[in-house]
C-alpha cells in the first residue's frame, strides 16, 4: 500500500467514525459507505480548483490531491447536517455585542419637571381623533372623553375602508383587539393604569409571532404559517395594555414592500410603493389607521418606509429590544423598534419593549429612555459636514432628478438651522473611512442564506414573488458561495468598524446626517447604534415627505429622542396628514 492509499483509507475510517458519532441516518451512513467502497468521490480535484476563486488563493494540484479525503469528509458531514430540521427561531450558538470594548455609562442628570399638560378636549371628527398622537390617546382616555373600546373601532373601521387601497394588512385582528380593548376600559374604569399605552391601538409586523394568528413574513412559502412561540415584544406590549387591531404586511422575508398580497402603498402617493419592509407598519401609521406600529430593521427596514410615509422611527441600539419571536435574518444585524406620529410616541413604546430577555441571547439591558434627563444645552451634536455639502444629483440621469437631490439637500440644511436656533452645539463630524463599510454586507448575505438556505434546497425559493437580481432568491444563492473563514474575517473586520466609530463619537452624544447619505446607513446598522428618522419637509412636485436621521451612542436612545422631540415642538412636518382615498371595501 502506497503512502497515498494509506491516507486515502484513513480518510474512509475517519469518515466511518464522525458519521457513526453524528448518529447519520442510515440511509447517508450507508450511501457514504457504498460510495467509499466503489471508489467514487463526492469532492474532485477539478471541483476543488473551480472553487479556488472563492478563496483568492490559487492551489498546486498536490495541494489539491492532499485535501481530498478530509474534504470528502466534510461534504458528507454537511450533508448530515443540511438534513437536521433548524426552524428560523434555532438562533447560532455565539452572541453579537455592537461595544467594541468595556460599555462606557450614559451621563444621565436629573429628570426636568414634568411638562404641563393641556386640558384634554376630545377633537371634533373621527378624521382629528385618529391622527391623535399616542400621548394625546391617553390623556383622552383617562380624562374619559373617549373610550380604548371606540378607539379600537375606529380603527378596524379604518382599515377597511383605506386596506383596500394601501394594501398594508396581512391580518386584521378584530376578535382580539376588540376583547382587549373591552378589558381596557374596565381597568381603566377599576383605576388599574397600566402606563401611556393602555387602551391604544396598535399593529405588528408580520415577522412578529402573536399566538391564534398567522405569521406570514409576507413570504409565499409561509402564507398559512402559525408559530409556536408568542414574541417577546407581542406580550411586553399586552402587558402595557396596548391593543393589538393589525399584522401589517411586510415585505417578503424583510425586504422591500412586495409582499405575497401585492405591494404595500404610500398615503402621500398612492401609487407608489411605501418602501420596506417595515411597509405596513409605516403606511397603517401615516394613514391614521392605528396609533403605532412596530418595525424590525436588518438594513434600512424602519428608516427607509419611515422616510417614504412621513412618520417617526427609532432603530434601537442592537440587542435593546428582544427579538423573541420574530423572524431572524440576520442574527447579529436584526433589530426591533416602534414607528409612530412622534418621537415622544416612539418613547413610549420603546419604554415599553426594551430590556433583557432570558428568551433573547443577544438581549442586554440599557438605560431609561424616557422622559428625557438632559436638556440640549448638555448635549454636542456632530453634523457629517460632507454629506450635507455632497452634489446629490451627480449620478442623476434627468434634470427632474437633479431638481429632487438639490431640494432635498437644502430641506436638510434648514433642519441643521432648527436645531441651531434651538440652541444646539453643532460641530463637524467625520464617520470612519479606514475599514470600509461596504464589503461588510456580506455579514448580512452570509446569515440570510443560512437562515433561508433550505428553500434554495428545497425548490420553494421558486415560488417567491420576486425573482430579480435585486432579491432574496438570489442573494440566498450568492450567499450560500461564502466561505466561512471570509465570514468570520468580515465580523473580525466589523470589529474595527465599531472600535473607528466609538472613536469618531468621543466628542459628540449624537450626530445628524442625511438619511440616505454616503455609507451612514450601513455602517451603523453594522455598529449596532440607535437612530431617529423623522420628517423633515416635503418635495414640492408632488407633496411626499423627506426625512433626517439622528444617530446616537450604543444605548443613548434618550438623547437622540430628546433632541427630536425638540424639533418636533419647532416644526409642524410629523403633525401632517395625507388625504387617502377610499377603496371599495376590505378584500378578502
Amino acid at each position: 500500500m502506497t503512502e497515498s492509499d494509506r491516507e486515502v483509507d484513513q480518510g474512509r475510517r475517519r469518515l466511518v467514525g464522525l458519521l457513526a458519532g453524528a448518529g447519520a441516518g442510515a440511509a447517508v451512513f450507508g450511501r457514504a459507505l457504498s460510495a467509499l467502497a466503489a471508489g467514487e468521490a463526492k469532492v474532485t480535484a477539478g471541483m476543488v480548483k473551480q472553487a479556488e476563486w472563492m478563496t483568492g488563493v490559487a492551489f498546486t494540484d498536490e495541494e489539491r490531491a492532499l485535501m481530498l479525503a478530509d474534504l470528502n469528509e466534510s461534504a458528507e458531514g454537511i450533508d448530515v447536517l443540511r438534513g437536521l430540521a433548524l426552524d428560523n427561531a434555532v438562533p447560532p450558538a455565539f452572541t453579537f455585542a455592537p461595544s467594541p470594548g468595556v460599555p462606557k455609562p450614559v451621563p444621565e442628570t436629573a429628570a426636568p419637571p414634568p411638562r404641563r399638560e393641556r386640558p384634554a378636549a376630545r377633537p371634533s371628527s373621527d378624521e382629528e381623533l385618529a391622527f391623535a398622537t399616542v400621548r394625546e390617546l391617553g390623556r383622552l382616555l383617562r380624562a374619559k372623553k373617549v373610550s380604548s373600546l371606540e378607539l379600537t373601532k375606529l380603527s378596524l373601521s379604518r382599515l377597511a375602508r383605506y386596506d383596500p387601497v394601501l394594501s398594508c394588512a396581512v391580518t386584521v385582528t378584530s376578535e382580539l383587539a376588540l376583547s382587549q380593548a373591552k378589558r381596557a376600559d374596565e381597568e381603566l374604569a377599576a383605576g388599574r393604569d397600566r402606563g401611556p399605552l393602555h387602551g391604544i391601538p396598535w399593529g405588528a409586523k408580520d415577522l412578529i409571532a402573536v399566538p391564534g394568528y398567522r405569521t406570514t413574513w409576507g413570504s409565499v412559502p409561509f402564507r398559512d404559517q402559525t408559530r409556536p412561540e408568542t414574541s417577546a415584544v407581542y406580550r411586553r406590549l399586552e402587558e402595557a395594555g396596548a391593543v393589538l387591531v393589525v399584522k401589517t404586511t411586510v415585505g417578503e422575508l424583510a425586504w422591500g414592500d412586495v409582499w405575497f398580497g401585492g405591494t404595500t402603498k404610500n398615503p402621500w402617493k398612492p401609487d407608489q410603493g411605501s418602501s420596506g419592509s417595515s411597509a405596513g407598519s409605516a403606511s397603517a401609521t401615516a394613514a391614521g389607521l392605528v396609533a403605532f406600529a412596530l418595525g424590525t430593521e436588518t438594513l434600512g427596514s424602519i428608516v427607509s418606509p419611515c422616510t417614504r410615509c412621513g412618520v417617526t422611527g427609532l432603530r434601537p441600539t442592537f440587542g435593546r429590544v428582544s427579538r423573541h419571536g420574530v423572524m431572524a435574518l440576520a442574527w447579529t444585524m436584526d433589530k426591533v423598534g416602534p414607528i409612530a406620529r412622534s418621537a415622544e410616541d416612539c418613547a413610549l413604546v420603546f419604554s415599553a419593549i426594551e430590556g433583557r430577555d432570558a428568551l433573547d441571547p443577544y438581549s442586554a439591558d440599557g438605560p431609561p429612555a424616557w422622559p428625557p434627563r438632559r436638556s440640549l444645552a448638555d448635549l454636542t451634536i456632530g453634523f457629517v459636514e460632507e454629506l450635507f455639502e455632497e452634489d446629490r444629483g451627480k449620478d442623476a440621469k434627468t434634470e427632474e432628478e437633479k431638481a429632487r437631490a438639490a431640494e432635498w439637500r437644502a430641506i436638510d440644511l434648514r433642519s441643521l438651522d432648527v436645531l441651531r436656533k434651538l440652541g444646539a452645539r453643532l460641530v463637524p463630524l467625520k464617520l470612519p473611512t479606514k475599514t470600509p463599510a461596504g464589503p461588510l454586507s456580506l455579514i448580512l448575505t452570509a446569515e440570510a442564506a443560512a437562515a433561508f438556505g433550505g428553500l434554495v434546497r428545497d425548490g420553494r425559493v421558486k415560488t417567491m414573488v420576486r425573482q430579480t437580481a435585486d432579491a432574496w432568491p438570489n442573494v440566498f444563492r450568492q450567499g450560500m458561495l461564502i466561505t466561512a473563514a471570509d465570514y468570520l474575517n468580515a465580523q473580525r473586520a466589523r470589529t474595527l468598524l465599531m472600535r473607528e466609530m466609538d472613536e469618531a463619537l468621543s466628542g459628540v452624544d449624537l450626530f445628524v446626517a442625511p438619511t440616505f447619505g454616503g455609507s451612514s446607513l450601513l455602517l451603523t446598522n453594522l455598529t449596532g447604534h440607535p437612530c431617529v428618522v423623522l420628517p423633515n419637509g416635503f418635495r414640492m412636485a408632488d407633496g411626499t415627505p423627506t426625512s433626517i436621521t439622528l444617530t446616537g451612542k450604543l444605548r443613548g436612545e434618550n438623547d437622540l429622542l430628546a433632541v427630536a422631540d425638540l424639533f418636533q415642538r419647532a416644526t409642524d412636518f410629523h403633525s401632517r396628514r395625507p388625504k387617502l382615498p377610499e377603496g371599495p371595501g376590505r378584500k378578502g
